[in-house]
């Protein structure tokens, strides 16, 4: 999802991983209720206020167009989900009618049959024209739609504007530039990073993987396959690696860095760029860098290109045991909808995944430009199977990467091993 400040989680965004809850019962068969409450799940944030203000608006003007309506909200935290959702998987009496939940826990959570396909609802929604494919495309598993994409994650290029002038550079056109320019600062600055990436900073990788050509994993009839050993994705992660080292970001201190740290050590004035997202902007200017930095999409392999941004963010979901879907379905529409994504943008700088609110506020908004411009370029996804939630959470690619920048391994031997690992997720 989107790896940011809960998890930040946030995402976390950063960026919740999928958990593969099992299903030990089947799912109750719903109803279409127009009374009663509604019971909706929402991820709880660092700094829930704002959100939660947002969303009291939206209960509040949905309770006026509803008689005889109500509607409970339960805050989950993030790092309790996974036993919070297990439970409504397999208890439907204790699930929610609504759900908010990440982007990489679809096919995990489609897996156990307990999420409406919400294909039709969205087809006939007003707004739904106006979703950004590549964003709803992270919300499906097996050809179905099972959640309405409320807000997306896209991470970027930042750097310090001071050092750049001082050192006579311009943003990097390209990736190779990228690395130069890094090579430069690290130089010049000795006391900087040239760029601060880590070793486990995966959707920091991935960019590198999609911008050379190359995909993580292929499907054939219904079976995924890894590809990293092929020589696009090779390309990109030797690329990527090549950031890790003595005179760039040294492994000794980057290896092990996540996607939060990289950007804290970005906004702590350690680092001379960094890859982030439109999430972290906030921390960004809360940091040492206020004032010193910008950002631009991150490049591609070719002048004027965009490396395909991973598309993270968060959906909401109807439970198939709702005994009011159509309240349910009609409850997300209201929070997934221009209005209340404004909201939302507003009180916690979600980006929201309809095209005309993203050139609406960026209008108004210059610092959003290089995410949406990312976003419009195209963006990538993970593949859309339950192994994926597997793969991550045992840092297959993390490892190899960490292999290669430390020379524990040469790039064919550590994406080998990694394949291999991948596969076996994949059976």
């Amino acid at each position: 999802m989107r790896l940011r400040r809960t998890f930040t989680a946030v995402a976390a965004l950063a960026l919740l991983a999928g958990c593969a809850p099992t299903q030990s019962a089947p799912a109750a068969s719903g109803g279409d209720e127009q009374t009663g409450t509604l019971r909706v799940w929402l991820f709880d944030e660092a700094n829930r206020a704002p959100k939660e203000a947002a969303v009291k608006d939206a209960i509040t003007e949905f309770k006026a167009a509803h008689a005889g309506v109500d509607v409970d909200v339960q805050w989950v935290p993030v790092e309790g989900r996974a036993d919070k959702f297990s439970g409504a998987f397999n208890d439907p009496s204790n699930a929610p009618d609504v759900a908010e939940f990440g982007n990489t826990d679809v096919a995990s959570y489609a897996q156990t049959g307990a999420l409406s396909d919400l294909t039709g609802d969205i087809a006939s929604w007003n707004e739904g024209k106006d979703l950004l494919p590549t964003v709803l495309d992270t919300a499906k598993a097996n050809g179905k739609t099972y959640g309405l994409p409320w807000y997306t994650g896209i991470r970027a290029l930042y750097y310090r504007t001071d050092v750049f002038t001082e050192l006579g550079l311009k943003p990097p056109a390209t990736l190779a530039e990228l690395t130069e320019d890094a090579r430069k600062i690290r130089a010049a600055k000795p006391d900087l990073y040239g760029i601060s990436v880590g070793g486990k900073y995966t959707y920091a990788m991935l960019p590198y993987i999609w911008a050379n050509g190359g995909e993580i994993a292929k499907q054939d009839n219904g079976k995924w396959t890894s590809t990293v050993e092929a020589d696009p994705a090779k390309t990109g992660l030797t690329e990527y690696a090549g950031l890790l080292k003595d005179d760039i970001c040294p492994p000794s201190a980057c290896a092990n860095l996540t996607g939060t740290q990289s950007v804290t050590a970005f906004a702590g004035g350690k680092a001379g760029m960094t890859i982030g997202g439109d999430f972290n902007r906030k921390a960004v200017e809360q940091g040492a860098v206020k004032g010193k930095y910008a950002v631009v999409p991150l490049p591609g392999t070719t002048p004027g290109s965009v490396a395909p941004a991973f598309a993270g963010g968060n959906l909401l979901g109807v439970f198939g045991a709702s005994k009011r879907h159509g309240l349910a379905v009609q409850f997300s529409e209201l929070l997934a909808g221009a209005k209340y994504q404004e909201k939302m943008y507003n009180a916690m700088g979600n980006l929201p995944t309809l095209g005309s609110v993203q050139e609406k506020l960026a209008a108004g908004d210059p610092s959003l430009k290089p995410f949406v411009d990312s976003l419009k370029a195209g963006t990538k996804f993970v593949p859309a199977t339950p192994a994926w939630s597997k793969i991550d959470s045992q840092n297959v690619l993390p490892t190899a990467v960490q292999q290669i920048a430390t020379g524990g391994k040469d790039p064919a031997g550590a994406l080998a091993d990694a394949a291999a690992a991948m596969n076996k997720n994949f059976g």
